[in-house]
């Protein structure tokens, strides 16, 4: 079945921009998953003039199988797990334990790199539009949702280049609007949507996050002083 190929993650957020142009948003942040999505993030916050910043949410890797994610584990340490997980083991188990405090540990070393260069923003009564590159199990997209939501956002909008239909229709519930330009049958991996699907290194990250962690208005006057 014929889907769309991106020439890169940039270009993919460039054309989720003009799916997002004219949407009704209040006071808009843009807060994308490291490390892929914050390419895709950068390229909306500069389209629509907002701020840039991440979201630490990591996936709990299935024992055995570190591609496949049994759920994924929020900043402040909440974990969700996938219907399937619990086939493979329960939420109280020791690997689900030690897999949560391994990614917490790594949410805590981005934690240190990232917030050196951008303090973690206030999404208090904003509009979020979260992001990422693509969403395969949705685990760690809906821990970046309840992160979000505890923070006291006033709406939250999913914008995504590609996802599985399944996954797109369990997320559409826990936010306010879903923006997903292709949800393709023939999905089996994130990196087939992409003509250029290289690993973002933390560096990258810090480099955005640098650039565009302001919205455009008080990038330009900083620029100007």
């Amino acid at each position: 079945m014929n889907h769309r190929t991106f020439t890169d993650r940039e270009e993919a957020g460039w054309i989720l921009v003009e799916r997002l142009r004219g949407q009704r948003v209040h006071d808009p942040i843009v807060l994308a998953i490291p490390r892929g999505g914050v390419e895709t993030g950068a390229a909306i916050a500069r389209g629509l003039g907002c701020e840039l910043d991440v979201v630490l949410a990591r996936k709990l890797r299935a024992p055995h199988q570190p591609e496949l994610a049994l759920g994924a584990v929020s900043e402040d340490g909440d974990i969700y797990l996938n219907d399937f997980a619990t086939a493979l083991t329960d939420s109280g188990s020791a690997f689900i334990e030690a897999e949560r405090q391994r990614q917490l540990a790594e949410i805590a070393r981005r934690r240190a790199m990232f917030r050196a260069v951008r303090p973690q923003a206030d999404v208090k009564e904003r509009t979020v539009i979260l992001t990422d590159d693509g969403i395969a199990t949705g685990a760690t997209m809906i821990a970046a949702i309840h992160t979000v939501r505890a923070a006291g956002a006033k709406e939250i909008i999913v914008a995504v280049p590609v996802g599985v239909t399944a996954r797109i229709d369990a997320i559409r519930p826990l936010c306010d609007r879903v923006i997903c330009l292709q949800e393709p049958e023939d999905f089996w991996a994130i990196g087939q949507f992409y003509r250029s699907f290289e690993q973002v290194e933390d560096e990258r990250v810090v480099e955005l996050l640098r650039d565009y962690g302001l919205p455009q208005a008080k990038r330009e006057a900083a620029a100007a002083i």
